[in-house]
């Protein structure tokens, strides 16, 4: 891969100072919680590459009135996530496949909007490697279910913990009635360096008056902090495409190539009722290195039951 522009490497930098710098003292309180699934066993059925991720996001600040603050700090957002990615085959190694990864993250993050421009900002630390207990936790996974015992997990990438930056600014537009679209620019550099530009359609009530936040390796929007609950079905369709400059999920020795470039395609629906309410999306994911022989489906999920 090419290396990354000077202004790409140094905004990780920038974006420390933002967060850290002070905000007036209030009292906050948790404001709501956001968690979504991932996993190809409810997308393609297939055990491979990009394969399961979960990501859950506590918010805090001291109210929601259903608009973004003004500045930074006031509303924070305390990120944790799990993510497995793997060759296809568990069992045999294959020089032409990507390493298996286990990388656990955790972080802040903040949310405001200035002049129309919704703005979120984050630090995580990104843990991967053996250390992340990942790998030891699939494998009793699969000796519980009687599955082959992975035999690759010793190829893995190594322990290490990656600072990284991620900035996304977007824009919502409404369409008329309950359609809104969202462009967003999106920034990150750490554990992968990338620059990304994409959009969001969202029909229904689903993110009227909310905070959404964008899991890592779909793109999908999940919902942290309600706002509007009208009962009824919402529809969402989004698709970006990336700049990869750099990533630790890959080894430079290895004997694959990876992609500069990623396509992501998305669509999901949210079934909102009285007390509960489910969503299911599914997203199609590009080839990530060269030699990777096909692109693969994800499914993501979130439920909220109360009876």
């Amino acid at each position: 891969m090419h290396r990354p522009p000077l202004a790409v490497s140094a905004f990780v930098f920038v974006l420390a100072a933002l967060v850290a710098a002070p905000v007036a003292a209030q009292e906050r309180v948790t404001l709501g919680w956001g968690r979504l699934l991932t996993n190809d066993a409810i997308g393609d059925g297939k055990d491979r590459w990009r394969t399961g991720s979960y990501v859950l996001s506590r918010v805090r600040g001291p109210s929601w009135t259903g608009e973004l603050p003004g500045r930074p700090g006031e509303i924070l957002e305390f990120r944790l996530r799990l993510e497995t990615i793997s060759p296809a085959d568990l069992v045999a190694a294959n020089p032409l496949d990507r390493r298996y990864v286990g990388a656990l993250s955790l972080g802040m993050h903040t949310h405001f909007e200035n002049a129309g421009v919704e703005t979120s900002l984050g630090l995580d630390a990104v843990i991967v490697g053996p250390q992340t207990g990942i790998s030891s936790l699939h494998g009793d996974l699969h000796d519980l279910l009687g599955l082959p015992t992975p035999t690759i997990f010793g190829g893995q990438i190594a322990d290490e913990v990656f600072l990284t930056a991620t900035v996304e600014f977007g824009r919502t537009l409404k369409l008329g009635g309950a359609g809104h679209f969202r462009p967003f620019v999106e920034a990150q550099a750490g554990v992968e360096t990338l620059l990304r530009v994409g959009g969001d359609f969202t029909f229904g009530s689903f993110a009227s008056d909310a905070l959404m936040l964008r899991d890592g390796a779909t793109g999908q929007r999940y919902r942290a902090v309600r706002g509007d609950q009208v009962q009824g079905i919402s529809v969402m369709l989004g698709g970006d495409i990336a700049e990869v400059y750099d990533s630790e999920y890959f080894v430079a020795s290895d004997a694959i190539t990876p992609s500069d470039t990623r396509k992501r395609l998305r669509a999901g629906m949210h079934w909102q009722g009285a007390q509960s309410e489910v969503f299911y999306g599914v997203t199609w994911l590009g080839k990530e290195f060269e030699e990777q022989p096909d692109d693969q489906v994800l499914g993501s999920i979130n439920l909220r039951l109360q009876f």
